[in-house]
């Protein structure tokens, strides 16, 4: 028997706000260099833990329900893009033939699924341990499902699992529609209008996509058909993998960006830097690399703020480039200091400045790669999120979240997923990693050490 029931299923229109009168049925959105990079994988999955008030009656949860599913149609009345299809097409009578993706906002609507575990899986089992139970991957919708598929697909889908004691809120966004910004700025309307029963808010979307001066849209892809592209993501056999959820207390964070730059004698190095530095070298060690080989830090950053005119925190769509690896050899990492290691971080991070945000951008066209993770060795660390995505404040009407996890989108031996921590000023990294290594690194005493419980 399945270890997670469907209640019901049933797919979500939007609203029409006062402010899209204007806007035609069957918009089209031509995407960016920005989002085609991220054709070959999957959807982002990150999902909310929310505790069940402890007299919460069965007609109580169905109320709840019903209101995640109106509040849904309002906030996609906002975000109507989500509620669109992409749409994919060949132009094979061209002298070189090419492939076109754009956006239609044709209002298909999101997916939204009921759903219950069929054992009593309460949330002590998520919380309270390091490594994240399997059944969480169940308690989210689109496994597996890939950006491109989203002409198809719906671009949203939601999952509504009930436990023996909460509610696990699992969302599945195409990548292509919005990074992790993106995500969690969508979530955050949403739960405000769930919370507040406001038709309007806050901090409305940007929906028009952002392309650099010499851009013309929509890009052309040289290519025959989609399917070339998806063979850059599938042509490699994923291994066992385990994923490990740690805390970093405000102090820690603090006590390892002190030390860093003190040796360092700057103050440059942030404490994000410092504390992936840190734990680069504990994962390093948990490996039992040979002191020769390589190991590379890859960083996924937001380039929102990191252009000349820099685009609203609003803007929705996905502004995300990788940065250069920070390579050193194992030795080099295990017996270098802890602020020469963050230092070459900081230093990589500086170097993505708008000048080279904007080359590769406008350069795109003429080169056309993809994301591909099947680059990353069991030697690399591949970091994305951020500690400032505003996660725990997102309160649909059963109070603030108890945890954030992610699903089994796009995951791979050196994934770190940044979260903010529950506890003020912390910081929250899941890990994933092959069962035996995550087991070493939980029984290094020197990292557990740095580690938060609570």
């Amino acid at each position: 028997m399945a270890e997670v029931h469907t209640l019901s299923r049933c797919v979500i229109k939007p609203s029409q706000p006062e402010n899209r009168q204007e806007k035609q049925h069957d918009q089209v959105l031509h995407l960016t260099p920005w989002d085609l990079r991220l054709i070959p994988i999957e959807y982002i999955q990150y999902g909310i833990l929310f505790s069940k008030p402890p007299d919460a009656t069965n007609d109580a949860i169905i109320s709840f329900i019903n209101q995640l599913k109106t509040s849904l149609s309002i906030a996609l009345g906002h975000f109507y893009p989500l509620a669109g299809r992409l749409n994919i097409f060949r132009h094979h009578e061209a002298t070189t033939p090419f492939v076109t993706i754009s956006l239609t906002c044709n209002n298909e609507g999101a997916e939204f699924i009921h759903a219950v575990t069929t054992r009593k899986f309460t949330t002590s089992e998520i919380i309270e341990s390091f490594i994240v139970p399997p059944l969480v991957q169940l308690f989210f919708p689109l496994n597996k499902v890939k950006n491109h598929e989203g002409n198809s697909q719906p671009l949203l889908a939601i999952q509504v699992t009930e436990l023996a004691d909460g509610v696990f809120l699992g969302c599945s966004l195409n990548h292509v529609i919005g990074d992790g910004f993106s995500f969690w700025h969508f979530i955050n309307c949403w739960s405000e209008i769930s919370r507040t029963g406001n038709l309007k808010v806050a901090n409305p979307p940007v929906l028009d996509r952002y392309f650099f001066g010499s851009l013309t849209s929509p890009i052309h892809l040289p290519l025959m058909d989609v399917e070339d592209i998806i063979k850059v993501r599938d042509n490699f056999d994923l291994p066992s993998l385990e994923e490990g959820v740690f805390h970093f207390s405000a102090q820690t964070i603090a006590k390892l960006k002190a030390k860093a730059n003190t040796e360092m004698n700057t103050n440059n190095i942030s404490s994000l830097q410092a504390l992936l530095a840190h734990v680069w070298r504990s994962i390093t060690i948990a490996r039992s690399l040979e002191q020769h080989q390589v190991t590379s830090f890859y960083l996924i950053l937001g380039c929102r703020p990191r252009l000349n005119h820099p685009l609203p925190v609003t803007y929705f769509g996905s502004a995300i480039l990788v940065t250069d690896p920070t390579k050193l050899t194992a030795g080099e990492l295990v017996e270098g200091s802890l602020g020469s290691t963050a230092s070459m971080l900081n230093h990589v991070v500086a170097s993505m400045t708008a000048t080279k945000i904007q080359n590769f951008i406008e350069k795109w066209p003429e080169t056309v790669s993809f994301s591909n993770l099947g680059r990353c060795t069991p030697c690399d660390l591949v970091s994305e999120g951020s500690h400032r995505f505003d996660i725990y404040w997102n309160d649909f009407g059963l109070g603030k979240p108890i945890a954030v996890r992610s699903g089994i989108a796009n995951k791979f031996d050196g994934a770190v997923t940044i979260y903010p921590s529950p506890q003020m000023g912390g910081i929250t990294l899941e890990i994933c990693l092959s069962p035996s290594v995550l087991m070493k690194l939980i029984e290094n005493h020197d990292f557990m050490d740095t580690v938060a419980h609570f």
